[in-house]
């Protein structure tokens, strides 16, 4: 008996992962000169100097190890300390697993809680892992649109016609990426009952809690239905430790057991002296005084892009309350998808914003972008904007 002979073999599972529409704009975009980027979803902040003398001094005196599984005791006891000063939420360091960044918190949850078969509720337009992750589990997707007219927050009332006897989870993301969008309370507390009631886990991602505008709270899913919770979070965004790949994920006692197991074979643990940094980043005052820094400059990066886009043709925007983004509204009379705008603006206006169906079907007609740029990058790429759209 002969066999084909094949250079490479591939799981057929990796053919049903899309590639990043973000990235296959940045791509493109950076073949071309003197493009300004309002795209990616990155502090343009350096890490605070404390949390980086932290991590020195840890590789010095010997972090240089394996951790438990789990992560380092002292920091899952920091976070739960964390919890309880900022929401009043008591949660056990037992039922913490540090993490390499929310993304590896929200695959764990994934592949820990679904199977096939199983169906996950997926908000539209969602930040893109979602959906992929889900794939991987080869669970059934639900998609639920997110309204402009409700703010885009999850609208209870959909949320249980969408539900279905195979529905084991619910994913959240709020402050939401890409509509800047948040929960007020009274949805928080509908969608806890909602969970309880029809026994429903609920991943929830909340990476851009700190950054918040015009008196806007951040209600932590977990307070409120605190046995159906999943909870990831990132120090990515809080503390601008993107390429430092630390996060960590809340669950109750008998999810995250199992979370541990499996994590204990994707990565093993997180890097011991960077969830030593951890520590100090969420205990030092020195770290929170650069995260009010950071608001701030955000907030004043906000007005000013809201200020351009309003003034600009065929563009409107709707005003966040959370995160640091904006999401636009594209003209219908252009004519225009999502993608087509934006390669528009690329090619015009030397300018990369992201095309809403990067994150579902629902945001056609939409482009996320992004102020966590400098001051003056943001005023020339308003500018170059709205020279190009001026001229349509």
């Amino acid at each position: 008996m002969k066999y084909k002979k094949r250079k490479y073999f591939l799981a057929g599972r990796i053919n049903l992962i899309q590639r990043s529409k973000i990235r296959e704009l940045f791509e493109k975009a950076k073949k071309m000169e003197n493009v300004i980027s309002l795209g990616i979803g990155e502090p343009d902040f350096d890490t605070p100097d404390v949390v980086k003398e932290a991590a020195k001094r840890a590789i010095d005196e010997g972090y240089t190890h394996y951790t438990p599984n789990a992560g380092i005791p002292e920091f899952r006891e920091a976070i739960a300390e964390y919890y309880k000063t900022h929401y009043k939420v008591d949660v056990s360091p037992n039922d913490i697993i540090v993490t390499a960044g929310a993304y590896e918190a929200t695959y764990l949850a994934f592949q820990t809680l679904l199977e096939q078969d199983d169906d996950v509720i997926i908000p539209d337009p969602a930040f893109v892992c979602y959906v992929e992750d889900a794939k991987i589990a080869e669970a059934g997707i639900i998609r639920i649109p997110l309204r402009e007219e409700n703010e885009f927050q999850v609208d209870p009332d959909e949320l249980v016609e969408a539900i279905t006897k195979r529905t084991r989870m619910l994913v959240l993301n709020y402050p939401n990426n890409p509509t800047g969008a948040i929960l007020k309370k009274k949805t928080v507390k509908a969608i806890a009952d909602i969970a309880e009631d029809y026994n429903l886990y609920i991943l929830s991602d909340e990476p851009y809690e700190h950054f918040l505008y015009e008196g806007a709270k951040h209600y932590p899913m977990i307070k409120y239905a605190p046995d159906n919770t999943i909870l990831a979070n990132s120090f990515s965004k809080t503390f601008a430790m993107t390429g430092w790949r630390l996060g960590f994920t809340i669950a109750p006692t008998q999810v995250i057991r199992d979370m541990i197991k499996l994590h204990a074979y994707v990565i093993g643990n997180v890097t011991s002296f960077i969830q030593i940094a951890g520590i100090t980043a969420l205990r030092d005052k020195r770290s929170w005084e650069a995260v009010s820094a950071m608001r701030e400059t955000y907030a004043e990066r906000r007005k000013l892009v809201l200020k351009h886009l309003h003034k600009m043709p065929y563009i409107t925007p709707f005003k966040p309350k959370g995160a640091f983004y904006i999401w636009a509204k594209i003209d219908p009379s252009l004519d225009m998808s999502s993608e087509d705008f934006a390669d528009w603006l690329l090619e015009n206006a030397r300018v990369v914003v992201i095309p809403g169906t990067a994150f579902g079907k629902a945001g056609e007609g939409w482009i996320r972008i992004s102020y966590a740029t400098k001051k003056s990058q943001l005023i020339e790429a308003m500018q170059r904007m709205n020279e190009a759209l001026s001229k349509l």
